[in-house]
């Protein structure tokens, strides 16, 4: 694909800031860890070889402990599968993630679902939470849930913002004053308020989908305003132009002249504004989970950690510290990312007139 020469430009200048490039590298590196989380950290184990036949439990169906000769039939326990074939020697092996725990698997620590602090010999890096969770673990795909969810509502809400936001610029008016004054109206609505209310009615035997789902689509009622603002005086200054008199004259309609013409040229505002809404959404569902009003549980979530960690202070200071550094540096590197890409199609800094 052949990139038009103002955007190779403008990539080109985002590679040359180092801080914001590598950022965007690591996160990249994240993300693509991510989609393969379950194959570093899992209680499953990535192969097992057993009689001379082969097993691949991580992303298969629930094998029971007696297709490899133990004496029970819920699902094998391959970290005590994997103890037994060490001490029993007989060429039977199992290969287990870096991490061998889940992000829902409760472990004892000297006898009781407690915090337990870090430890290399368990495997526990970070330690364990308040009832014996991996730190690690639930810091890994609270971060992978993180991403996806802020990802959807980016989508989401640029979708509705964007389109929105042009129909108000480009044929203004009635519909231009009355949009406006909607949107001061709904702006106006008390956001937290409606999540308690909202939450409280919904069941508990809803599903964790359908929950998260609900909590995405009120974060997106609440948060496509600011997209309208600026895309209606983009379209309102883009329709001024000749270009699109020019084009209105050949007979095009209002849809091919704001997603062929004027979307595009404003697309520079839409990029730069990317990553600080990927850093609001992430802020705002960690905020929420921090409330009790998030992604419900068991769900893995920072905002969770962080309220453990903040109720359990004194006795262990590991789930804070570390939910903490996590989110921090989670929110500096997309921030980094933003700040270079904000420099790099920043149109007034490049621009040199004649």
């Amino acid at each position: 694909m052949r990139l038009n020469p103002l955007t190779a430009k403008k990539l080109n200048r985002f590679r040359q800031i180092k801080r914001g490039y590598y950022s965007f590298l690591i996160i990249a590196v994240l993300v693509g860890l991510s989609a393969v989380g379950e194959l570093l950290i899992n209680s499953r184990a990535l192969v097992v070889e057993y009689e001379g036949s082969f097993y691949f439990p991580t992303y298969g169906g629930m094998i029971p402990g007696e297709t490899f000769g133990l004496d029970y039939s819920y699902e094998t326990n391959y970290r005590d599968l994997k103890e037994a074939f060490s001490q029993k020697a007989d060429g039977n092996w199992v290969l287990m993630p870096f991490v061998p725990y889940n992000s829902l698997e409760n472990n004892e620590y000297e006898g009781l679902f407690k915090p337990g602090p870090p430890s290399l010999s368990e495997r526990h890096i970070l330690g364990t939470d308040t009832t014996g969770r991996d730190i690690f673990a639930r810091l890994f795909f609270g971060m992978r849930i993180a991403i996806l969810f802020s990802a959807a509502f980016l989508v989401l809400t640029y979708l509705v913002g964007i389109a929105i936001g042009c129909l108000m610029g480009y044929f203004g008016g009635v519909f231009d004053l009355v949009g406006q004054r909607l949107i001061e109206i709904w702006s106006n609505m008390p956001f937290l308020y409606v999540v308690i209310i909202v939450f409280s009615v919904v069941p508990s035997s809803l599903s964790n989908t359908a929950r998260i789902l609900i909590l995405l689509m009120i974060m997106v009622a609440f948060s496509w305003m600011g997209m309208t603002y600026y895309m209606r005086t983009g379209a309102y200054k883009e329709k001024a132009r000749d270009y699109v008199a020019a084009v209105e004259a050949l007979g095009a309609g209002p849809g091919r002249i704001i997603f062929r013409h004027i979307i595009p040229n404003t697309l520079a505002t839409i990029v730069t504004f990317m990553p600080f809404t990927i850093v609001g959404a992430i802020t705002a569902v960690t905020a929420l989970d921090y409330l009790g009003f998030g992604l419900p549980p068991p769900t893995p979530s920072l905002g969770e950690l962080l309220k453990q960690g903040t109720d359990n202070l004194t006795t262990a200071p590991w789930i804070v510290s570390s939910s903490f550094v996590a989110l921090v540096l989670l929110l500096t590197l997309v921030a980094f990312v933003g700040e270079a890409i904000r420099e790099a199609f920043d149109p007034k800094k490049f621009t040199v007139y004649k």
